[in-house]
Order: C-alpha cells, then sequence, then structure tokens
C-alpha cells in the first residue's frame, strides 16, 4: 500500500499562543525613553509617549497595554531603568503580549542586554517591534537582526564615551573647572561658568577650617553644625564626619583644582576607580577665587597628617590638644576645668595617665595661661636671631623638596605590579586554554594576590611617605612666609604661629617645657 500523509493545521497562533480560530486581542505596551533631562529632550519625550499612546489605541486588533517611560536615563546598561524593568517584570507576568520602541538603540545599547531582555521575554511568547529597523523578534530573522544591530549601537555607546571623555580631558587640559554645585558647599556656578563664590557658605567653609585648627576633630565639627542647625551641602540636617573631612582636604576651597582624580574603567558600567596614575591628571593653580588662603589649608593639610599618625589617640578641643607631652609616660597631656562655675574658673593641663595606673605621672599640671607665656619667651628668642632660624627651615625645605629616590622607587614598585597583574592574566588565560589541578592553580592564585596585596602595601606606604614629606615642606614654607610677612609680636601669644611653628612641647617633671620646632631645633623654657 502507498503512504498516506494527512496534515494536521496548527491551531495555535506562534507568536501569542492563542487559538487561531479565536482571534484575541493582543495586549501592547509602548516604550519610551530619552537620555537626558535637557527641554529639548524633554519635548522629545512627550511627543514619543504621545505618539505610542495614538499608535497603539488606533488598531482594532490591539488593546492599549500602557506607556512605560524612562526620562533623562542613559541605555548602556538596564539596571538602573526603572520603567524599563517594570515593563519587563509585567510581560513575563503575561500583562503585555507586544512591546513597540523606536528603535534597537532605545531599548538597550548593549548588546548582552539587548539580547538577554529579548529571548527572556521570547520564551514566554512575548514580541518586541523595533519600528526604525522594522525587526519583529518572533521572526525567523529577529535574532539575527537584533545581534548586529545591538552591537552597531553598543559600538556607537563606545564612541560617544570616547568623545564625551576625551572632551572632559580637553577641558581639563586648558585648565577649565567644574564643581557638582548642587553638592558642593559655598561655590556656585557664575555667569562666566567659572565657580563663584557664595557668601554665606563661604563663613561656613572658613568656620570649618578655623575650628579644626582650634583643635576640634571631625565628629565634633560636625556636632557643633548641627547644633547650629546649619545645612549640609547637599542641603539635609545631618552632617558626618565624612562631609567635613572632604570640605577640609579639598584643595578647590584654596582656588586650585586636581582634576581626574577618578576616572571611568568601563563604558558600559560606568564603574569608576581612583586614579592612582593610570590616566592623566591636570593641577590647575589659581583657576578660581579661594575661600581659604592657600597658606591656612597647607597648615590645615600638615595638622590632619600630624593626627593621622596619634591615630585614635587624638580627640581633642583644643589647639594645645596632642601637643603637649609628658615626659615620664610620653602620653599626652589632656585639659580640665576648674572653678567652672565661679570666677576662679581656670583651664589646666595634665598627663592623660597620671592617675591612670598605679605608679602615677611626676610631671605637674600646666595653666594654660602659663603655657601660652612660655611660647611667647620661644617667639622672642626666635625674634633675636630670626635670620638663621629662617635659614635653617629654608634648608630643610630644600632637603624635603628633592622627592627623586622617593620618585624611582614608586616607579619600580608600578612597574612590579604591572608585571605581576600581566603574570596572573597569562596564567588564568592558560588555565582557560587547559584546565589544570584546582588545588595547583588555588595555590598559585593566592601566592600571586599575596605577592600583590603586599606590593600594594609598599607602594601605598612609599606614597603616604612622600605626601607626609611634601606636606611638612609646605607647612615650612607656611612658616617662612608668616614669619617674612609679619613681625613676631613680643607680648601676644599667636594661634597661628603657635600652629605653624610648635612639632610639641615635652613637660619635663620639674615643670620646665621643651618646645620641639618644625625645623627641629629644641628650646626650653
Amino acid at each position: 500500500m502507498s503512504k498516506q500523509v494527512t496534515i494536521i493545521p496548527a491551531k495555535l497562533n506562534r507568536a501569542t499562543f492563542t487559538p487561531l480560530d479565536q482571534p484575541k486581542k493582543r495586549k501592547v505596551a509602548g516604550y519610551a525613553r530619552v537620555s537626558t533631562d535637557s527641554e529639548e529632550q524633554q519635548t522629545s519625550y512627550e511627543a514619543q509617549v504621545s505618539y505610542y499612546t495614538e499608535y497603539i489605541q488606533k488598531r482594532a486588533d490591539w488593546e492599549f497595554a500602557g506607556v512605560y517611560t524612562d526620562q533623562g536615563i542613559s541605555a548602556t546598561n538596564t539596571k538602573h531603568r526603572d520603567g524599563f524593568n517594570r515593563m519587563i517584570a509585567d510581560a513575563l507576568d503575561g500583562k503585555i503580549d507586544l512591546i513597540v520602541t523606536k528603535s534597537v538603540s532605545r531599548f538597550a545599547r548593549n548588546t548582552v542586554d539587548s539580547l538577554t531582555t529579548v529571548r527572556k521575554l521570547k520564551e514566554k511568547g512575548v514580541e518586541v517591534y523595533f519600528e526604525k529597523e522594522n525587526i519583529y523578534t518572533l521572526d525567523s530573522k529577529g535574532e539575527l537582526f537584533i545581534t548586529i544591530m545591538s552591537s552597531l549601537a553598543q559600538e556607537e555607546s563606545r564612541s560617544i564615551s570616547e568623545n564625551v571623555t576625551w572632551g572632559q580631558r580637553k577641558r581639563m587640559a586648558d585648565g577649565k573647572v567644574t564643581m557638582p554645585y548642587g553638592r558642593f558647599l559655598g561655590y556656585r556656578k557664575g555667569e562666566d561658568g567659572l565657580p563663584e563664590i557664595v557668601p554665606e557658605e563661604a563663613e561656613v567653609v572658613r568656620l570649618i577650617y578655623k575650628s579644626f585648627m582650634e583643635g576640634m576633630s571631625y565628629y565634633k565639627i560636625a556636632k557643633m553644625l548641627m547644633g547650629m542647625e546649619i545645612p549640609a551641602p547637599a542641603g539635609g540636617e545631618k552632617w558626618h564626619r565624612r562631609t567635613v573631612e572632604s570640605i577640609l582636604t579639598n584643595e578647590k576651597y584654596k582656588g586650585s583644582a586636581l582634576l581626574q582624580k577618578k576616572f571611568t574603567v568601563n563604558f558600559l558600567t560606568k564603574k569608576q576607580k581612583v586614579n592612582e596614575g593610570e590616566v592623566p591628571q591636570y593641577f590647575v593653580e589659581h583657576s578660581h577665587d579661594a575661600i581659604i588662603d592657600p597658606e591656612e589649608y597647607e597648615l590645615v593639610q600638615a595638622e590632619i597628617e600630624r593626627r593621622k599618625g596619634l591615630g585614635k589617640e587624638y580627640s581633642g578641643s583644643s589647639i594645645f590638644s596632642a601637643k603637649l607631652v609628658c615626659s615620664c609616660c610620653g602620653g599626652f597631656f589632656g585639659s580640665k576645668v576648674w572653678h567652672s562655675t565661679s570666677k576662679y574658673r581656670r583651664v589646666i593641663w595634665q598627663c592623660n595617665h597620671k592617675f591612670k595606673n598605679g605608679e602615677k605621672c611626676k610631671t605637674p599640671h600646666l595653666y594654660e595661661d602659663d603655657i601660652k607665656k612660655r611660647f611667647i619667651e620661644v617667639c622672642n628668642q626666635i625674634a633675636s636671631d630670626k635670620e638663621d632660624f629662617l635659614l635653617s627651615c629654608q634648608q630643610i625645605v630644600e632637603m624635603l623638596s628633592d622627592t627623586a629616590a622617593l620618585d624611582k622607587k614608586i616607579e619600580v614598585q608600578y612597574i612590579y605590579l604591572n608585571g605581576l597583574a600581566v603574570s596572573m592574566q597569562e596564567f588564568i588565560k592558560e588555565n582557560a586554554m587547559k584546565p589544570q589541578d584546582e588545588n595547583f592553580y588555588q595555590k598559585k592564585m593566592a601566592e600571586y594576590n599575596s605577592q600583590k596585596a603586599e606590593a600594594e602595601k609598599v607602594l601605598h606606604d612609599l606614597q603616604d611617605k612622600r605626601a607626609a614629606r611634601l606636606s611638612r615642606k609646605e607647612l615650612l614654607e607656611g612658616l617662612i612666609r608668616t614669619m617674612k610677612h609679619d613681625d613676631i609680636v613680643a607680648n601676644t601669644f599667636d594661634a597661628k604661629l603657635w600652629l605653624l611653628l610648635v612639632e610639641k612641647a615635652t613637660v619635663g617633671t620639674d615643670g620646665k617645657l621643651t618646645f620641639t620646632l618644625r625645623n627641629g631645633m629644641e628650646i626650653q623654657v
């Protein structure tokens, strides 16, 4: 007998999985996105929403499922696109059968995101229609087209990113400074596009610097500002110690700008990292009006470095904090108030460990007024031989300026780390091509990571040493400028000169004070 073939016709629509003999309206949604919040883009955004609403509603075989939108968001990554993610979730829940959007680049500029999303929707029978390219993703040719178009869109995104980066670096090389004005205390964008001082905010910045140099810690300054009900930079009520620290260490307040402190590692993820020499930096002096005198700024940086060296021991609130040292135990003197509520109120300083151990320190307490008088005596001794003192400071500045040896060590360390990174990559690649014993692989990677961590520690120590050296140099330069410009007043305590001049003052058991000055000189009073 001859073969007999009976054709059983399809009963379901391949795209919608609905019965062919029972036509059902497709639930259709539109997706609109613009990548910036500019006025022109706002018009485009509203036009897209209006267009898709009318476009879907005029089709008798379509049921309007809404228009999903993202405004002012880049397409390179779908992670932070709330409208897009909500639309995909609704589609996977069966609320949408077809998504209509302008083009592949509106949908996603990342090939991986685009294909992953399209395939995920395809598994649930949800189709995407790209108008510009005339692509239906459930069509047999759809995935090939979407792959090609997404790759082109991703390359376009790479090109745009590179052009933007080039433009930013060109502006940096030209010395053009920009700031995140919305959260930058003290400055606003002026009519000429340059930073302009906001007087009332500048007073807050000056108060922070003044309070720090009077001995207050980051935390105490933050607490003080909240007590005064001064708004934080971003407009919030709460001040954080980190916010205070960033204001005290930002060179823009002295009228200069270090540009490209961070850079974008990957144009798709927008991930940034601290620039440790991978890309050029640009330091622009006198780029805009200063809120803080450069000399005062450098003094603050030196004080920050000094306190870092003290670690947790520093918790003071006075210019004498962590400056008075006990000759018995090596600890610091702390302040106490006697007769705080009477007319006999006096501030005294005594060793913080005086009554903590079994054998108390034999150094006596000191009255604050007496410390000031003794410092005035030191100033008088320096004034009598001012030129020699300044000469010794200048010699130390010249010595500290020579960082060639440290720079060479830092360069060698960078080369070693780069070589280590190349070796690690080659080892990983080799393992991918020809898998090795797992224990051997893990042991070798642990060795690489250990060497890397040790090399990075050495590098950071060298960088810290260089920074401390230059910080001390700048401090001495500030001292030289101050002493050349201003006469030392013979009978008045000068707080600024105290901060510039005194490294520490050691208290002897006989009550004498030995002042160690910034140039290494010691004077006993």
